[in-house]
């Protein structure tokens, strides 16, 4: 099965090798349901600051990241953005259109210039009919993929800042950073504000925490770049 996004784009762009019929969601496949899969899929581009979806409006695609980076963010009821995540290129978003009609939740902004490529909710529920086995192995998936989400939320359970603060930079860099010899480097801007959204603190804490884990060696930063890792 081969990816067909760089038809989308032209050559030279560096997309990331995951396509859509790699995903955790279609693990399990046969091989003539994943030729389905990717000849259904949609691609679309985006330029970096474009919203790919808006929090408060109707939950009708699903998108993989072939291209760039977004970042998921939320207005709370005082009207300030809050900064939930960032994902990359080979993550998925909006899988919550398999369940039922919903709301987005979130806002998902590129923070780079994006390619997309998904699905519809009306083309997938399509695509299941004709091949019912894509329907059961995506229930089967997500029902894993909450296991490992749980797991996930553990990092937030410790009450020392600097701790989860740690975990947190560490995640981010396992997920969208650069393996180095000395650690993993995260080569994109993050401010306080944004990392004090992501670990639940606020940002004059968050300050001092880096400070702390600064001096500690436990990371090192550069320009804009940290780097993490360290023990």
């Amino acid at each position: 099965m081969g990816c067909i996004c760089n038809e989308s784009i032209g050559k030279g762009a560096q997309l990331v090798p995951t396509c859509v019929g790699h995903l955790w969601m279609f693990e399990n496949l046969q091989k003539a349901e994943l030729e389905a899969l990717v000849a259904a899929a949609q691609r679309r581009q985006f330029k970096r600051g474009q919203a790919i979806f808006m929090q408060g409006t109707a939950g009708t695609e699903m998108f993989l990241i072939k291209l760039g980076r977004v970042k998921l963010s939320k207005l709370n009821e005082e009207g300030n953005e809050l900064t939930l995540d960032i994902r990359k290129a080979g993550d998925f978003l909006g899988e919550q259109v398999l369940n039922e009609e919903f709301d987005y939740p979130l806002t998902a902004t590129c923070i780079e210039d994006s390619l997309a490529c998904g699905f519809t909710r009306q083309g997938f529920e399509k695509l299941v009919l004709d091949h019912p086995n894509i329907g059961l192995q995506v229930i089967k998936n997500l029902s894993r993929r909450i296991e490992w989400l749980t797991g996930r939320a553990e990092t937030m359970t410790t009450s020392n800042l600097e701790e989860r603060l740690y975990r947190v930079l560490t995640t981010v860099a396992s997920e969208h950073g650069v393996k180095e010899q000395k650690g993993t480097s995260i080569h994109f801007p993050l401010t306080h504000e944004e990392l004090s959204f992501l670990v639940g603190a606020h940002r004059v804490s968050i300050t001092r925490a880096m400070k702390n884990l600064k001096e500690s060696g436990r990371i090192v930063q550069q320009g804009k770049t940290l780097m993490c890792g360290f023990r």
